[in-house]
């Protein structure tokens, strides 16, 4: 069970890293790339899987993170799909859009790496 917790980890960092990657990438030009898009689907997907598994085990889980990650997993996944719909139509997609999905992504990091319990 390890390997796999593992596995979905990765997936969950890489996925991380295609959506804050691409933002970084397209700052001067904001948009939201198909691998940023493909990344909110990566990272929400092996989130709950995550979460799942961390449920299974012994450890206490710490809903309220949990909780919280959701819903910014959630709010990037929605910016990225409005401004994925935008982009199929040749619409350009607003700077606060493109700009929103890279950045909740970021909080989202953060909150994993900042908001520990060290009980």
């Amino acid at each position: 069970m390890a390997v796999v917790t593992a596995i979905i980890i990765a997936i969950h960092i890489i996925s991380a890293a295609a959506i804050v990657g691409g933002w970084l990438a397209h700052f001067k030009n904001p948009t939201v790339t198909k691998s940023q898009w493909y990344g909110t689907w990566g990272m929400l997907a092996s989130g709950l899987l995550l979460a799942g598994l961390a449920e299974m085990g012994d450890d206490p889980v710490n809903h309220i993170k949990i909780g919280v990650k959701l819903v910014i997993g959630l709010c990037v996944f929605v910016t990225a799909l409005l401004a994925r719909r935008k982009e199929n139509k040749g619409e350009p997609v607003s700077t606060g859009l493109a700009h929103a999905t890279g950045g909740m992504a970021l909080v989202n990091i953060l909150v994993a790496v900042l908001w520990q319990d060290y009980s």
